[in-house]
């Protein structure tokens, strides 16, 4: 005979008692911590605010989510990891070629920070609030995508195909550019994602001094 609690342990509950399945339950916690992470800061929102917006019971968003803190730092870094296997995959089928993969991982990182816009944003504004051990986590994996670019950036220089005097901060200016998109994109806007994509791979092919 199953218990309560046993029944519990496999479905969260919503407020009017109705079993929500596990997947669905995770998915609505995830896109009412983004709204409201988005909408008050980390600080300005309650895990209680959450659960209300997911339309979940706090013992059901607890099932999910050990603490606030746990939330937002599976957000987090669900979003990067995001990120990292968008430029991976990007860059696995263009070769070797540097310009081709700058163009390659200039396309994904637009992309990802049209399409994720808001956890861009989150982060961009509350990622201090990540308490060591998560944010040591997130800090890796985002340094693994700028290896990627650095390595790019590197190899077009010892080929001659960019000519640039300093790699590293022609690195800096692409992901800085790339970064903001987030604070002004209006998908109503005169470009479309794929648009806005090239036109920030004619900027960073500048930048780094490559000619065609």
């Amino acid at each position: 005979m199953t218990t309560a609690s046993e029944s519990s342990s496999h479905n969260g509950t919503a407020h009017n008692g109705t079993a929500i399945p596990r997947g669905q339950g995770g998915d609505a916690l995830s896109v009412a911590a983004r709204e409201i992470f988005a909408e008050r800061g980390y600080h300005g929102t309650s895990i209680r605010d959450i659960a209300k917006r997911a339309g979940l019971s706090l013992s059901a968003l607890y099932f999910w989510h050990s603490s606030k803190q746990e939330l937002f730092a599976g957000l987090m870094e669900d979003s990067v990891t995001d990120y990292v296997r968008a430029c991976d995959s990007a860059l696995r089928d263009c070769g070797d070629d540097p310009v081709e993969r700058l163009r390659a991982i200039v396309r994904a990182t637009v992309d990802y920070r049209v399409r994720r816009r808001v956890e861009s944003t989150i982060a961009a504004r509350e990622i201090r609030n990540l308490e060591p051990e998560h944010a040591q986590r997130l800090a890796e994996l985002r340094a693994s995508a700028t290896r990627l670019f650095q390595d790019i950036i590197d190899e077009g220089v010892r080929r001659g195909a960019f000519r640039c005097e300093h790699p590293a901060e022609a690195r800096r200016a692409i992901q800085a550019a790339c970064n903001a998109i987030p604070q002004w994109y209006d998908p109503e806007g005169d470009a479309g994602p794929a648009e806005l994509a090239e036109r920030y791979v004619a900027i960073a092919l500048r930048i780094v001094g490559h000619e065609s």
